[in-house]
């Protein structure tokens, strides 16, 4: 089974300089940089060929202390499977859950809304999404 990091939020003390360094100096394309007025801005850049993106950004970016990381996510092919190989490792991890509604029709009825949620001993957060095919 794959298991692919999907979003990492990095904190940054300059946007701009940290924008900038992503996409000249890295060469990730700028996904998006959404200015919600003077206190919340939030840019995503990915690397070329990743689907793991980086977040940088202010107002709604948390603080980056042990335990303040939230959102990271996982994508598995099979969100019942990982639920199983987790607890199976004796990792205390909910139900699934459907979050949302499929635009479209999906191969399966948890592809995209299908999600798990777990904490590491420090109380960061994670996800786990179901994407079983990628268009």
């Amino acid at each position: 089974m794959n298991w692919t990091l999907e979003v990492v939020i990095v904190p940054v003390s300059d946007i701009d300089r940290a924008k900038q360094f992503y996409a000249e100096k890295l060469g990730f394309v700028v996904d998006h940089d959404t200015v919600m007025g003077d206190d919340i801005r939030i840019v995503q850049l990915t690397p070329p060929g990743s689907g793991c993106s980086v977040v940088i950004g202010k107002g709604a970016v948390p603080a980056m202390e042990p335990g303040s990381v939230q959102g990271l996510q996982l994508v598995v092919p099979d969100i019942r499977q990982a639920r199983e190989e987790l607890l199976a490792r004796g990792l205390d991890v909910g139900e699934v859950q459907v979050i949302g509604e499929n635009p479209r029709p999906m191969p399966h009825p948890l592809d995209n809304v299908g999600f798990l949620f777990f904490a590491d001993p420090d109380g960061n957060g994670w996800a786990i999404q179901q994407i079983s095919d990628r268009a």
